[in-house]
């Protein structure tokens, strides 16, 4: 199997502060965006169920931090999971319809690469796929963030994302789909104007990348 030769700088993987956690916080408040702490990865699983009502249409994005969550597989047990139907459809007829289902749900579940002290959030994605739903489109988005993906600045943020997301997606992306990996479209996001749209649930621990 071919390997990446590309090496992430492990800077970016050390936990952020209870300070810096702190100033994070309150920043993405100021910007539009409910943050929660939780104290570790389950007690992340306990509010983000709260977060979501019984029954509800849910997708989730492609995340090492869901997964490492064990995420996917309870919203497919709890929810109207978008996910679950899409594996139903037929990609060479639906393609279209399918783009629009996961673009457009009613709550889209996911991750992010880097967010600032300053209430920036920076989102890189190979093809795209999940950006217009974070962005505008998907009526309700909750982030689960593992608390190394706390940064200073914006800089910081998209040097995060080349120099540490990026290798480590390169060598997921090798061993699931045999393909190497690229950041082709980014997405920074400074405030949320609808209010109630966004939140972020930050755990302090290593997650994901």
């Amino acid at each position: 199997m071919k390997e990446s030769t590309l090496i992430p700088d492990m800077k970016f993987a050390r936990l952020a502060s209870a300070e810096q956690i702190e100033r994070t916080v309150q920043s993405l408040g100021k910007n539009g965006i409910k943050a929660y702490v939780a104290e570790s990865g389950e007690e992340a699983r306990k509010k983000l169920w709260e977060l979501i009502p019984p029954g509800a249409e849910v997708f989730t994005a492609t995340s090492a931090t869901l997964d490492e969550l064990g995420v996917l597989a309870e919203v497919e047990t709890r929810y109207n999971s978008v996910r679950a139907r899409l594996a139903k459809m037929d990609p060479k007829k639906e393609m279209r319809e399918m783009i629009k289902m996961g673009a457009v749900p009613e709550f889209m579940l996911g991750s992010v690469q880097a967010v600032t002290e300053t209430g920036s959030i920076v989102i890189g994605s190979a093809t795209g796929s999940q950006l217009s739903g974070y962005a505008a489109a998907a009526n309700k988005v909750i982030w689960v963030v593992g608390a190394q993906k706390i940064v200073p600045t914006l800089e910081d943020g998209l040097r995060r994302l080349y120099d540490y997301c990026l290798p480590l997606e390169d060598t997921r992306a090798l061993k699931v789909y045999g393909v190497n990996s690229s950041v082709n479209k980014i997405l920074i996001i400074h405030k949320e104007t609808t209010p109630g749209r966004i939140s972020m649930i930050i755990v302090k621990q290593k997650l994901g990348f």
